[in-house]
């Protein structure tokens, strides 16, 4: 029997709203159920979370083992390396105290030696070299025009040493223009060293003010070789990119004080003299000279920032990118641990959870018949537990241009609390792909918790929204096993880091298919560096 022509033009309509639906559909709630489950992310989980793997620690074997755990799924996946690699080397290193630092006051033709531990101490940002030049005392060290305030004002500190005080004025004043008894930026000691640099400073000396403490004793780093008890291995770690910009700095004692000042109280009044009022009176240190070296021995290691990338289908969209991130390092384990004992920081809520839902995002986007418009990056980020150095790294490194880089979802500790509640931290920042959270959430139905983020500054998106790049922060909340060895893969709810996954698919869905860039709301200014 022929078919009517109506019935066929019907048929024909049909036909072609479903198969043009298909693309849209690959997003949908049943194809997110379908490519993301509880088993899958579970299956990553366990391995990522194992005892094998010793705590992830930075830099450390195990986590060399699960960067290759990671590449080699993307590979079966068939996730592309970036320009050849699954990996983005992050130089990090350890620094030592050596054993010939130096410290001298020079005066009238004279040289006092000083001791180290007594006398004065090497920070860990110290750079290793030797100066030798005239002392300028600079207060606090602090250049802050937006509070009329300059330590630097009135003196030439340029190829000379500077001393400088800890903290910063009117600490405890709630009606201090510092931001009353909050600290700000300028209270950091790489803070004051950025700015000294910028002053053409040689060297500083840091002391304790008389006022604000009750001990000018020496403490600086608190370097194993100094010590009796603190662990040999419990050298410090930075990003090597921080050897910029460097110059000696030691922290300062009672005797130092005396050779320079005279005497605590000199120093003292001096100090008292700011506080009253916010005065500046540096000044340079009439016949003084100090000559310092300090003595940092510095060992470079290379952790790995584990990559993988979906080139865009559209000629067009596909040169930008929309990045889906987790940290995969933990805290290792106990060196000294009693038979028995568990002494594995495994880490597992903190962040196998973040690392197993965005393998399970990048999973589900490769089997996709028809890829994203815009193209996708999967980074796991290394370090991020010593102080961000992964993604800190990336955006001073990127792979791909950050102003081409329309959005970062970024997961930690995605399962744990209650089943069906969702911190988005960054809503304030990125206004726009909340909203597009909001609306993809009537999939997943969690109760989504926005509020002005209390961890802007504690997870890798920071780094990429002080690069103005639009970003969202999935997070369930703190527990009781944070950072705790406790935290073991059966505390984990895989059924809500699932639906947390999806809702991230879902969302990055959206973001990959349409042609939109999305607001930020510019990083406050007087915040301190990570």
């Amino acid at each position: 029997m022929k078919t009517p022509v109506i019935f066929r033009i019907s048929l024909f309509i049909v036909i072609a709203y479903v198969f043009a639906g298909c693309s849209g559909s690959q997003y949908s709630s049943g194809n997110g159920r379908k490519l993301i489950t509880p088993e899958f992310f579970s299956m990553h989980l366990n391995y990522l979370a194992s005892d094998s793997m010793k705590g992830r620690n930075t830099p450390s074997p195990q986590l060399d083992t699960a960067a290759a755990y990671i590449a080699r799924n993307f590979r079966d996946w068939g996730i592309q390396p970036w320009n050849g690699s699954y990996f983005q080397e992050v130089p990090i290193c350890k620094d030592e105290l050596g054993d010939t630092n130096e410290l001298a006051v020079l005066r009238n033709g004279a040289s006092f030696e000083l001791n180290i531990k007594a006398d004065y101490v090497p920070y860990d940002f110290s750079s290793p070299a030797s100066v030798t030049a005239p002392v300028v005392f600079a207060g606090y060290g602090i250049t802050a025009p937006e509070y009329n305030y300059d330590d630097y004002k009135g003196i030439d500190a340029k190829g000379k040493i500077v001393v400088i005080f800890r903290n910063e004025p009117q600490k405890d004043d709630s009606n201090s223009v510092f931001k009353g008894k909050e600290d700000s930026k300028y209270i950091s000691l790489k803070e004051k060293m950025k700015n000294a640099v910028k002053h053409g400073v040689a060297g500083m000396l840091i002391v304790n003010g008389p006022l604000q403490y009750s001990s000018v004793k020496a403490r600086g780093f608190p370097w194993p070789s100094l010590s009796k008890v603190i662990p040999k291995d419990a050298v410090p770690l930075h990003l090597c990119i921080d050897n910029e910009d460097q110059i000696p700095a030691m922290h300062i004692g009672e005797e130092v004080v005396r050779l320079l000042f005279g005497s605590v109280d000199s120093l003292k009044h001096l100090e008292a003299r700011i506080e009253k009022d916010l005065a500046c009176v540096s000044y340079e240190l009439p016949g003084t000279k100090v000559s310092m070296h300090a003595n940092i021995i510095t060992t470079i290691f290379h952790s790995k920032n584990v990559v993988g990338y979906i080139q865009g289908s559209d000629p067009v969209l596909n040169k930008q990118l929309v990045i889906i991130g987790a940290h995969y390092d933990h805290v290792g384990f106990k060196k000294e641990h009693k038979a028995g004992e568990d002494y594995i920081f495994n880490g597992a809520d903190d962040n196998a959870s973040g690392t197993s839902g965005v393998m399970t995002v990048a999973h589900a986007f490769s089997m996709l018949k028809e890829k994203p418009k815009r193209s996708m990056m999967f980074i796991l980020f290394a370090g991020e537990e010593k102080g961000l150095y992964g993604s800190r790294y990336y955006t001073t490194h990127p792979l791909h241009p950050l102003a081409s880089t329309v959005a970062m979802l970024n997961l930690d500790m995605i399962s744990r609390n209650s089943p069906d509640s969702l911190y988005l931290e960054g809503a304030k920042q990125s206004p726009d792909i909340t909203e597009i959270i909001r609306k993809e959430n009537k999939k997943t139905k969690f109760t989504l918790v926005v509020k002005d983020s209390e961890y802007l500054g504690g997870s890798d998106h920071y780094y990429f929204y002080k690069h103005n790049v639009p970003f969202i922060f999935y997070f369930t909340g703190l527990h009781k096993d944070y950072h705790q060895v406790s935290d073991n893969p059966d505390k984990s709810d895989c059924n809500k880091a699932a639906r947390v996954s999806r809702l991230v698919f879902y969302t990055a869905g959206k973001i990959s298919n349409e042609d939109v860039r999305y607001s930020i709301n510019p990083i406050e200014t007087d915040a301190p560096d990570q």
